[in-house]
């Protein structure tokens, strides 16, 4: 399916949750950032087929990092705890997301729904 993910996530148990949940679903390699900052810097030094980001970073959203792997064509999709429906910028609001809990069910319907993956 996917050589290389990166999962921004600040809890890093719902973040290893992630990791095990991709891995069971077929990705080869799976990088966790806990931040922004982590999420661009390994952003800037490796190619990823997919990014699952998190919208509520404590005092921060990814909204800006959403933007602009949108504008360098990375495949994504969100991960919410929260109703940030009403935050969402206009140009974010029809893409892809899943609440959590999510489970291997929920986040295999969100890649297929990007992919087309029967």
């Amino acid at each position: 399916m996917f050589k290389r993910v990166l999962v921004l996530e600040d809890n890093f148990i719902i973040a290893m949750e992630a990791e095990d949940i991709l891995k069971s679903l077929g990705v080869g390699e799976v990088e966790i950032a806990t931040n922004i900052d982590q999420a661009e810097a390994l952003l800037s030094q490796e190619v990823f087929d997919f990014v699952l980001l998190d919208i509520n970073l404590g005092s921060q959203t990814s909204f800006h990092l959403a933007e602009k792997l949108l504008g360098n064509g990375v495949p994504f999709g969100f991960v919410s705890g929260y109703g940030e429906n009403s935050i969402f910028p206009p140009t974010l609001r029809s893409l892809p997301r899943i609440t959590k809990p999510f489970n291997e069910e929920s986040v295999g319907s969100l890649l297929a729904a990007m992919f087309q993956i029967p």
